[in-house]
């Protein structure tokens, strides 16, 4: 079977795993895109980064330089290792280094959005409101000024690991513990009451940017990292907005997109409070099982998840290819 439009088989290195909290989840993520990128006809490689940082092909343990010549020899790259060591812009880095078309945004990006206080401050600038908050690191312990109920979270960790809702300031240390365990700083942020919007941008050069319909987290409370992989959480796409909240969401959404320079999916979280929209935080490698929350912003707008597998990868494909060196074409 041939993928569609080429005269063989084009093959990806689809990369899951990673040392980070969200491993598993990553690990999920990597095994439903090979079953779908599949059924439309490419070969795959199946890329594992261990837990304890070594690597693996096809579920074969490897070195790291024979799986660098494997991902040097792919058509393209679908990075889906979440978190550091993967959406923090490593993985970009190196495919940029193998010179191999990969899918997502660039380094830079990946490293800024990221990081959740740098994200603040971009948006900030740009216009796009946030939540007041503050970096906290070990060596603050203590100095905090309580204005709760905030949320506390790792600056740089995703998937909701790590996040605590605060309420009295008695449990706001063990909070910081938690959440500094993820990565070494923390963003205390005063909790935003309003509904929880995501929106996926997709696009690549400035102004060619669209964002799919919206999508509604139903939950009580924060939607921590045990709802989000209990089964219990529920989405409604499209959420139900008005002509004008809708407006504002995807050009809130847009706007940070294109000022982080993302390319490929990038899902972007926001509150909708009685003020208006703001910004949660941007995950340039969401998560990409048939039931995460991009597919079925997609799937909404009637594109299949799997159609959806090879429209991101020949877009990657056909981008970067032709920004490469000739001699690494």
């Amino acid at each position: 079977m041939t993928a569609r439009g080429g005269d063989r088989d084009l093959v990806v290195a689809v990369i899951g795993g990673g040392t980070n909290c969200e491993h598993d989840v990553s690990r999920a993520s990597a095994r439903a895109a090979i079953g779908a990128l599949g059924s439309r006809g490419f070969a795959t490689v199946e890329v594992t980064i261990r837990a304890d940082g070594g690597w693996e092909l096809n579920g074969t343990r490897s070195s790291a330089g024979e799986a660098m010549s494997r991902l040097e020899a792919c058509d393209a790259v679908l990075p889906l290792v979440h978190g550091v060591g993967g959406e923090d812009g490593t993985l970009a880095a190196l495919c940029e280094l193998l010179e191999v078309p990969y899918v997502g945004s660039g380094v830079r990006a990946g490293a800024v959005a990221m990081d959740k206080a740098l994200t603040k401050v971009l948006a900030d600038s740009w216009g796009v409101p946030t939540a007041p908050g503050r970096v906290v690191r070990p060596r603050d312990i203590g100095s905090i000024d309580w204005a709760g109920p905030v949320v506390v979270k790792p600056v740089a960790a995703g998937s909701s690991f790590g996040v605590t809702l605060v309420e009295h300031p008695r449990d706001l240390d063990v909070a910081l513990e938690a959440a500094w365990l993820m990565g070494g700083a923390a963003l205390v942020e005063k909790r935003m009451a309003g509904r929880e919007i995501g929106i996926t941008v997709h696009g690549g050069e400035v102004g060619a940017a669209r964002a799919t319909v919206p999508l509604e987290v139903v939950t009580d409370g924060i939607f921590d990292s045990s709802r989000k992989y209990d089964g219990h959480a529920v989405f409604q796409v499209p959420a139900a907005l008005t002509d004008d909240e809708e407006a504002s969401i995807r050009r809130h959404a847009i706007t940070v997109y294109e000022a982080l320079e993302c390319e490929g999916p990038v899902r972007v979280d926001f509150f909708l409070t009685a003020d208006g929209w703001c910004l949660n935080e941007v995950n340039t490698t969401p998560g990409m099982t048939e039931h995460s929350q991009v597919p079925r912003m997609f799937a909404a707008e009637g594109v299949s998840y799997p159609e959806l597998l090879e429209r991101i990868v020949r877009s990657a494909i056909g981008s970067r290819s032709s920004r490469m060196p000739a001699a690494a074409q």
